[in-house]
C-alpha cells in the first residue's frame, strides 16, 4: 500500500471514531476464499458493488479518483429521490421496492439516517400514459399509493398550485436519500469491514486472452486481481472509448431557494418532493437541515467533459426555474437562490443501465449508465454485481451490451 494510501485510510477511519461512526467489525472474514476484485468508482454503483463483493468474501481493493461523493461524481450532492413509479418499466419499479426496503435496513446497519420517508407526488398532465401504466405495477408490488384531483392536491399542499394538473399520484411511503452521507457511510463499511481503498486515477492494463492483466494508477502503483468492477459513472467513455457512443455526460444545473423566516410549509415535515411530468418536467426536494428548496430540470443539458467543465450556473437556467415557481410555488416566486451546484447526468440509450462484462476481457464487468435516475439503486446493483461477478447470476437482460447498442440505434 502507498503511503498516500495508508495515510487516507487512518484519517478516515480516525474521522470515523471521532465521529461515534467506527463500530468493531461485523462482516470481517478471516479469509478471503473467493478471489481479489478492484473496483473503479466509490460512487453508488461501486460502492456498493465493493461493499457486497468484500462481504461475498473476496479481498476487494476500491479506486476513485477524488473520493466517495465528490463534487464532479453523478453520485455527489445532497439528495436523490426515491420512487417506485417508473411507467411501464416493470424491471426499474421491482428494483426501487427493493431498493427503498434496502435502504431502510442499511440504515439501521450503518447505524446513519440515509432516508428522509417525506412522501412523493407526480403533477399528471392530460398525457397520463406514463402514470396510468405504473398503476398496475404499484398494485401487483403492493406499493401504497393514492389518485388525487387537483382539489384534494390543493387542500393537502396549499403551498403548491395545481391549476393545469390533471390530477396527482402520491407515493407516501416514498421521499428522498441523502446521497452524499450515504456515499461516506458505505465508504465507512468498506473500510471497517476490510475493504482497502487508494486514491487515484485508474487506468485499464492490456487485455491478453480474453483476461484484463491489471490497472495502472496515477499514482505509480499497478494493482492485480482477478476480477475488474468498472463503474466510474459520466467517465466510461473515456475509460473504454467503445463505449463513447454509449454514456452521454450532459450538464444539469440544480438550485436552492430560501424560504421565509419561521415559514415551515416547504420542511420535509410538510412537503413531498415532487416530480412534474408534464410540459416542464421539473423536480424538486423539501427543505432539509436548512440547505433551502431544491428544484432542477430534468431536460438533457448540453454533453460536458466531467473532469474540466467549469461548474457555473447559467442566467437561462435560473430564470426558467423561477418562471416554474411561479406558476407551480408562486410563494417561492421571489426567495432568495442561497445555494445552486452544476452536476451532470451520465445517460445511456433509453435512460437503461448498463451492467455487463467488457465484450473482450471476461474478469471485466461494467456498472453505469445511471442516466439521471440511478442513485437509489446502489444497493441493488451492488447486489447485481456481485452476484456477476461470482457467476451465481448474470445482470438483467435488458442492462447488456447487446441491448445498449440496439437501443442506440433506434
Amino acid at each position: 500500500m502507498s503511503d498516500h494510501s495508508k495515510t487516507r485510510r487512518s484519517f478516515l477511519k480516525g474521522a470515523a471514531i471521532a465521529a461515534g461512526a467506527y463500530l468493531a467489525p461485523k462482516r470481517v472474514l478471516a479469509a478471503q476464499s473467493r478471489g481479489s476484485a478492484v473496483v473503479v468508482g466509490a460512487g453508488a454503483f461501486g460502492g456498493w458493488s465493493a461493499l457486497q463483493l468484500l462481504r461475498s468474501g473476496m479481498k476487494v481493493t476500491l479506486v476513485d479518483t477524488w473520493g466517495p461523493g465528490n463534487a464532479r461524481s453523478t453520485s455527489g450532492g445532497e439528495s436523490r429521490i426515491v420512487r417506485v413509479t417508473y411507467g411501464p418499466k416493470r424491471i426499474y419499479a421491482e428494483m426501487a421496492v427493493k431498493a427503498l426496503r434496502l435502504w431502510q435496513e442499511y440504515e439501521k446497519d450503518f447505524k446513519v439516517k440515509l432516508f428522509n420517508k417525506c412522501g412523493m407526488l407526480w403533477f399528471v398532465s392530460e398525457n397520463d400514459s406514463y402514470e396510468q401504466a405504473a398503476l398496475p405495477l404499484l398494485r401487483e408490488f403492493g406499493v401504497t399509493f393514492e389518485q388525487l384531483s387537483p382539489t384534494e392536491c390543493a387542500s393537502r399542499w396549499p403551498q403548491m398550485r395545481f391549476d393545469d394538473v390533471a390530477w396527482g399520484l402520491y407515493e407516501p411511503n416514498a421521499g428522498f436519500l441523502y446521497a452524499r452521507r450515504a456515499c461516506d457511510a458505505v465508504f465507512a463499511a468498506f473500510l471497517r469491514e476490510g475493504g482497502e481503498y487508494r486514491q487515484a486515477e485508474a487506468i485499464p492494463g492490456s487485455i491478453s486472452s480474453g483476461r484484463m492483466e491489471d490497472v495502472k494508477l496515477s499514482s505509480g502503483e499497478t494493482l492485480k486481481a482477478d476480477q475488474y468492477v468498472f463503474a466510474c459513472g459520466p467517465w466510461l467513455g473515456k475509460v473504454f472509448p467503445f463505449m463513447d457512443s454509449l454514456i452521454k455526460p450532459t450538464r444539469q444545473e440544480v438550485f436552492f431557494f430560501g424560504t421565509e423566516a419561521g415559514d415551515t410549509r416547504f420542511d420535509a415535515s410538510n412537503q413531498p418532493v415532487w416530480i412534474d411530468n408534464g410540459q416542464w418536467i421539473f423536480y424538486g426536494f423539501p427543505n432539509s437541515d436548512g440547505r433551502g428548496f431544491k428544484m432542477a430540470n430534468d431536460a438533457r443539458g448540453p454533453l460536458i467533459d466531467p473532469t474540466t467543465h467549469n461548474r457555473r450556473i447559467s442566467t437561462e437556467q435560473l430564470e426558467l426555474a423561477r418562471e416554474y415557481l411561479r406558476l407551480r410555488f408562486p410563494d417561492l416566486a421571489g426567495a432568495p437562490l442561497i445555494d445552486s451546484k452544476v452536476c451532470q447526468y451520465e445517460s445511456a440509450p433509453r435512460d437503461r443501465f448498463i451492467i455487463d462484462r467488457h465484450p473482450e476481457a471476461q474478469n471485466v464487468l461494467v456498472a453505469g449508465g445511471g442516466s439521471g435516475h440511478g442513485f437509489k439503486h446502489g444497493p441493488v446493483v451492488g447486489e447485481f454485481v456481485r452476484d456477476a461477478v461470482l457467476d451465481v447470476k448474470a445482470p438483467p437482460a435488458e442492462m447488456s451490451f447487446a441491448e445498449s447498442f440496439k437501443n442506440r440505434a433506434r
